[in-house]
């Protein structure tokens, strides 16, 4: 079968793409971009996307254990160590020992990290404009309903 005659549409990972790829490669266009607008936030305070994905989870769940918080973000366990290594030398977490469970270190956001935190959000805050400028009134809105319907389905839908 020649390349004119395939029974699908190739990717093309440009604008009208209308292959099977055509959803993940736009998907990884738009995480790209938006990426780049955190990244630049998080760059004056010295932080990088992961460290800022730990920060995250560890302010929404509280002390969890290396193991839960890898798991909870998709980071392997090596990974872990290095990013609350990072954390911890910066003063924004701390590991603490599980009474009754000597193999277990549970990791929490110190006040410190809470302030870092909140000031990530407000240098976001401040690039965000720019990353939605290109969208309508009301599409911001409906992007967001999307991408997580997209992300997380309602269950018994997948």
């Amino acid at each position: 079968m020649t390349m004119s005659e395939a029974s699908s549409p190739r990717a093309t990972d440009r604008p009208g793409d209308a292959s099977p790829f055509a959803v993940g490669l736009l998907l990884r266009r738009a995480h790209d971009h938006a990426a780049g607008v955190l990244v630049e936030a998080l760059r004056p305070l010295g932080l990088e996307l992961r460290h800022f994905a730990v920060l995250i989870e560890l302010h929404r769940a509280g002390a969890t254990s290396q193991r839960d918080l890898g798991a909870a973000i998709g980071m392997d366990k090596a990974m872990v160590v290095r990013v609350v290594d990072d954390l911890e030398t910066s003063g924004l977490a701390v590991r603490k020992s599980v009474p009754g469970d000597r193999r277990v270190r549970e990791v929490e956001i110190t006040g410190r990290g809470v302030e870092v935190f909140d000031a990530a959000h407000d240098n976001g805050a401040a690039l965000f404009e720019g990353l939605v400028a290109p969208l309508e009134p009301g599409e911001y809105d409906q992007l967001m309903d999307l991408l997580t319907r997209f992300t997380y389905p309602a269950p018994g839908t997948d």
